[in-house]
């Protein structure tokens, strides 16, 4: 009778010593995602080296009711939005008077 011991013990994969295809195969695909790697981060310095030191300044809108549109914050996930409609949200401000 088997002990749980010798059941997880035991090979069941075969002969793991012929073909030895494993080492060189991992070496490729770890130069292959280096070469990738390398090649990437070069692309990048690339297109921000061609970025402009500055940005233009944006000018103040002459309609003051679209002065929320104008104007955009990109990190808060909602993008530009149109100022007339209201916000479903629930980030508008109400004032008690």
């Amino acid at each position: 009778m088997l002990t749980a011991a010798q059941v997880l013990a035991e090979n069941n994969f075969g002969d793991t010593r012929t073909g030895g295809l494993a080492g060189p195969m991992g070496l490729f695909l770890i130069l292959l995602l280096a070469t990738a790697t390398i090649l990437l981060i070069r692309n990048m310095n690339a297109r921000l080296r061609r970025l402009p030191d500055r940005f233009p300044q944006q000018t103040s809108p002459t309609d003051p009711t679209r002065a929320e549109a104008a104007v955009a914050d990109p990190t808060d996930g909602t993008g530009a939005r149109d100022s007339s409609t209201p916000a479903p949200n629930g980030h508008q401000q109400h004032r008690n008077g």
